[in-house]
């Protein structure tokens, strides 16, 4: 107990003393999540917008999939893009494993889902609201995509917000392609692992500890805005 007492206060004299090992771990994983999210919103928020616009074969089992990818487990994308991206795979040649590129693409792979499944629901929502008014204006859906999606930003802000802690808490996909490299790939989730593993506990704990509050801003954020924007239309 007294052992753990002392790891806890060394913990905290790293975070207060902003000790330097601890505050790259941090910009890094910053760095690598919100990329990967910005990548996944330009892909996903369209492509969830077109599958509630657009009526094609296969769209229900489209729609099937991106719900059960939503809780597509970490390893399972980590082995896929750890295949895509090895020597013997496809995209081999780029020489990106054990990167923070590749990392990037893993937590993608784990967060177009989310953002794709439920923008589409949102942007479905409020299709049925608009429905009469795009017809009287005879717009294409072409043109009704755009309007949805920011009539829906604030829904889709929150949406992001959740993508943004899922890929911020991810472990398994990011430590398989990025390989926990010191000062290249190392980010909060397999740091804490591998800390933890070696007994380094202060370090583990202090990571443990700015994941933890960095999970409890994203939640309350998407919380807030959520409030906000019911109070805003009503």
């Amino acid at each position: 107990m007294a052992a753990d007492s002392n790891a806890l206060n060394v913990a905290l004299s790293l975070l207060i003393n902003l000790d330097a090992a601890l505050v790259d771990i941090v910009l890094l994983s910053l760095q690598v999540s919100l990329l990967a999210v910005c990548l996944a919103a330009v892909i996903g928020f369209p492509l969830g917008a077109a599958v509630a616009l657009w009526r094609f074969p296969g769209r229900g089992l489209m729609v099937v999939a991106l719900n059960a990818l939503m809780g597509l487990p970490p390893v399972v994308a980590g082995l896929v893009v750890y295949l895509l991206l090895s020597r013997a795979g496809p995209l081999g040649e780029w020489g990106l494993l054990f990167t923070p590129s590749a990392m990037v693409i893993a937590q993608v792979v784990l967060v177009l889902p989310i953002l794709a499944a439920l923008s589409r629901q949102k942007v479905e929502e409020l299709l049925a609201e608009y429905q009469e008014q795009f017809v009287s204006l005879g717009m294409s859906r072409l043109r009704m995509m755009p309007t949805l999606l920011w009539d829906a930003r604030f829904a889709l802000l929150t949406v992001l917000l959740a993508g943004f802690g899922r890929a911020s808490a991810e472990v398994g996909a990011v430590m398989m392609v990025g390989g926990n490299i010191d000062s290249v790939t190392r980010v909060m989730t397999t740091s804490i692992v591998l800390e933890t593993s070696k007994g380094n506990l202060p370090l583990a704990l202090g990571l443990g500890i700015v994941l933890l509050t960095l999970v409890l801003v994203i939640n309350a954020a998407a919380y807030l805005v959520g409030e906000w924007a019911r109070r805003r239309t009503g």
